[in-house]
């Protein structure tokens, strides 16, 4: 089973639209509009992922919702959490398309994160709401170790660190 969508409310739908279909290749394809719970209205936009009509990122543009001044569209300043911890990230197949998005992202003037997590390697920017977004290429397979290692850690109340990052290097755009 996968996801159908991924929605999240948009803080400049032009700006929402710039990354993910000319940066990110996403297209958009269907826009829902309606009154919206509680008061308002919304468009609701779908960007179609990997030209596949069962995966898709949406964004809600939102109009005259009480308290719209004070929504906040960061999943991790919203939720008072550290940078990072909520994100949402996107599978490539090869270490090629891994390194052509960190390259694509510099390009549009974004700032990357690349990170060989040991088991998986990843490439992180920010879009324009400040969520981070990654692409992930898996690099590992997982043993029965890693399996029981995960279930203990369900139970530890103390850190008990995993091996450190094989290597983690920021790219910024101002430098390419």
């Amino acid at each position: 089973m996968s996801y159908h969508h991924l929605a999240l409310a948009a803080k400049d739908m032009a700006a929402i639209h710039e990354f993910y279909e000319v940066i990110m290749g996403f297209e958009l394809v269907k826009v829902e509009i309606a009154p919206v719970a509680g008061g308002g209205w919304g468009k609701h936009f779908f960007y179609r992922m990997e030209g596949d009509d069962s995966k898709f990122i949406a964004f809600w543009e939102l109009n005259d919702t009480p308290g719209q001044e004070a929504h906040v569209y960061d999943l991790n300043e919203a939720a008072k959490t550290p940078q990072g911890t909520n994100h949402y990230s996107f599978s490539v197949d090869t270490q090629e398309e891994l390194q052509s998005w960190r390259k694509k992202w510099n390009a549009a003037g974004l700032d990357v994160l690349e990170i060989d997590h040991n088991w998986c390697h990843s490439v992180y920017t920010r879009d324009p709401n400040g969520n981070m977004v990654e692409f992930c290429l898996t690099t590992g397979s997982f043993s029965d170790a890693d399996r029981q290692r995960a279930l203990a850690a369900l139970e530890e109340r103390e850190m008990q660190a995993s091996p450190p990052p094989a290597m983690m290097k920021q790219w910024l755009a101002k430098d390419m």
